[in-house]
């Protein structure tokens, strides 16, 4: 395998790895020897070291001390850490957009992003409709307009995408009851609705992260 593009070439790494980090191909606690890396991807040993570091700020490794980068555990305390914060950052993205939105035009993504995640339902494609649920989040961005709170959400955005890896593989009949989710919480976006917008994330997180719970204890 070969990189090109070498100002993106860590991120490039980062991404190929938290993919099968996230699908379950690379398992709790594996190493990630960085010599086997940059053979197998044919990059330089810098450029995987950079990739490390950033998979580990996404939570998805830690590199140890004379041991070298593992894949990090899901714990239930993990689990629901993330899932805390995650909804809280989630409410704060969809109180922006209720707040801006002007225009039938604006809310074009949105709706397109329904038609992806109906698709995905229908093929069963549990990658396909994980990344389609993190469009919604891009798609609001804009009206935040808060950098922070952007970085934030994309640096959580692979250890919460690999919660629901595992949850929807396990149970895949969930998808058509998440994208009901996303019908609802646009419908209280377009009313500017604030507290059925933290109604309806708040039960989704609740919701979701039990299914997580669920599924890592089965394992």
């Amino acid at each position: 395998m070969t990189f090109k593009a070498p100002d993106s070439l860590s991120e490039q790494i980062a991404h190929y790895l938290a993919e099968r980090i996230i699908r379950g191909e690379l398992k709790e606690r594996e190493r990630i020897q960085e010599l086997k890396v940059t053979q197998a991807m044919n990059v330089s040993r810098g450029s995987v070291r950079e990739a490390l570091l950033i998979l580990e700020r996404r939570h998805l490794i830690n590199i140890l001390p004379r041991r070298g980068a593992q894949v990090s555990e899901l714990t239930p305390q993990h689990v629901r850490s993330l899932y805390i914060l995650m909804m809280e950052l989630y409410i704060l993205l969809a109180y922006a957009v209720a707040e801006r939105w002007r225009s039938e035009e604006e809310l074009e993504p949105f709706r397109a992003i329904q038609l992806r995640l109906a698709e995905a339902r229908q093929r069963e494609d549990i990658f396909a409709f994980v990344d389609a649920s993190f469009a919604i989040m891009q798609a609001a961005y804009p009206f935040a307009d808060n950098p922070y709170l952007q970085q934030t959400l994309e640096n959580l955005r692979p250890a919460i995408a690999r919660t629901y890896y595992i949850a929807l593989e396990r149970r895949r009949g969930q998808m058509g009851q998440f994208g009901e989710v996303f019908d609802e919480l646009l419908l209280a976006v377009i009313a500017r609705d604030q507290a059925k917008i933290r109604d309806v994330l708040t039960g989704y997180g609740q919701q979701n992260c039990e299914l997580v719970l669920a599924a890592l204890a089965e394992r």
